[in-house]
């Protein structure tokens, strides 16, 4: 009966969160989809050059929402209403000098920052025109990361799968609205992107004027001491979000020299696609993370080993039928994309997408051993998977298969990375066995629990 109860919140927990998950990589899609459709390969190379902005911006929404969320759950029924409140004011409050800082970047920095990014002049007043308005909407992107990390932790997955949801509803509408009858180019697509953080916290407000909410902002003084209690939690969702960022950026420049703005067309398209199948298992792991926290806090490790397999088993099993789809539809996906039917971006895009995907199976072990690591409150690990499977082993490879002027390379760093990495999780598992090794007891003088 216990592992059935578990099975039940596992699905009930995973399933939307897979779902809001996908509903925020959508709406990137989308943009890539009517981008490509309203500015052709120039415009695909633009949105590409602006993805690491978007890591940014998770990155530090995720950080404060993932850290906060953990602490959120593991204490939830063991204080006061108003340490809750606590927390949550307190990871709102770490935002507001990060999202100050980005918008006066969209608003004096915008095209310093889009040559940093590698934009030539082909593309480098559609990159400048998307950068700027995603940069002054950075406040919503990651107050919404936050919101939608704590209301999962807060037992309300579907309502913040709603919300996210609604946001991608939204942006897809308006996507075609700005781009094609208003003709508003790439600051049309950027405006749609940003306006759906915005209608998706509209809908998640519901929970705190319904009044079901654990958890709300407060008139107190932020607390250093807190903050630095938030971020360890959440700094391995900052490290994978930036390393993604870094590594498209490296990707950019290294794909331009060998092939040209075409090359990073074809990327943009693998890379958009790749975000998409990544939201899979960045919901399977963030949406069991509630349940492991829980577990934990209540010192079941019997529970907590269970989940851990279940959630390896799923991620597999996703992992094998999504590359299966990749490979037998690799024309479709890249047609979808492809305007004037270029024949040297379809090669370059077919060829790229095989090689790949095939990081599929090692990034969902290791997106589940990062959440189980950091849900044991043992975050070290869990920081050591993230800058592995990022900037620090797949910018070596990169440059290594530059080198050797070997683009099939250069679409395999990303796997080779993700399996390397893999291995060193699976043996930190076995060498920590963290659910095995904390045997909690009751201390009737102090109490409390203790090991």
């Amino acid at each position: 009966m216990k592992k059935h109860e578990l099975r039940s919140a596992f699905l009930k927990y995973t399933l939307s969160n897979i779902i809001s998950t996908l509903g925020v990589s959508v709406y990137i899609l989308i943009d890539t989809f009517f981008i490509s459709r309203g500015m052709g390969a120039d415009g695909l190379t633009a949105l590409n050059l602006c993805l690491p902005v978007f890591n940014l911006l998770n990155g530090f929404g995720l950080m404060l929402g993932m850290g906060g969320g953990s602490r959120f759950s593991m204490l939830y029924c063991r204080i006061e209403r108003r340490e809750t409140d606590r927390i949550f004011t307190n990871a709102v409050a770490a935002a507001l000098p990060v999202s100050a800082v980005l918008m006066l970047l969209g608003l004096f920095a915008a095209g310093p920052c889009t040559s940093l990014l590698g934009a030539d002049a082909a593309v480098f007043d559609m990159a400048k025109g998307y950068l700027r308005t995603v940069l002054l909407f950075a406040p919503a992107f990651i107050l919404n990361n936050i919101i939608v990390c704590f209301m999962r932790n807060d037992c309300a997955p579907r309502l913040a799968m709603a919300g996210v949801l609604g946001g991608s509803c939204a942006n897809v509408i308006l996507d075609y609205v700005f781009i094609f009858p208003l003709q508003m180019g790439m600051t049309g697509a950027a405006l749609a992107t940003c306006i759906a953080p915005l209608i998706s916290i509209g809908i998640m407000s519901i929970h705190f004027f319904r009044g079901w909410n654990a958890f709300s902002l407060r008139r107190i003084r932020p607390s250093r001491k807190e903050i630095c209690k938030i971020l360890p939690l959440g700094v391995h969702s900052f490290v994978t979000e930036l390393s993604g960022g870094i590594v498209i950026l490296v990707f950019n420049c290294v794909i331009y020299r060998l092939c040209g703005n075409t090359g990073i067309a074809a990327y943009g398209i693998i890379a958009n696609l790749a975000i998409v199948f990544t939201a899979v298992f960045t919901g399977l792991s963030s949406g069991v993370q509630p349940l492991l926290c829980k577990y934990h806090g209540a010192h079941d490790s019997k529970s907590v080993s269970y989940l851990l397999r279940l959630s390896l088993t799923s991620a597999l099993l996703i992992a094998a039928a999504a590359y299966g789809y990749v490979c037998l539809h690799t024309g479709a996906l890249v047609s979808a994309f492809n305007r004037g039917d270029d024949e040297a971006l379809r090669v370059l895009a077919e060829n790229g997408l095989r090689l790949y995907f095939c990081f599929m199976p090692f990034m969902a072990l290791n997106s589940i051993f990062s959440v189980y690591f950091t849900s044991l409150e043992l975050p070290s690990p869990s920081q050591v998977i993230s800058l592995l499977r990022g900037a620090v082993l797949v910018i070596p490879l990169a440059a290594a298969f530059y080198l050797m002027r070997s683009l099939n390379g250069i679409w395999l760093a990303i796997p080779a990375a993700e399996m390397m990495t893999a291995a060193i999780a699976v043996i930190y598992y076995c060498i920590l066995k963290p659910h095995a090794v904390y045997v909690y007891r009751y201390n009737p003088k102090s109490k409390s629990h203790y090991t």
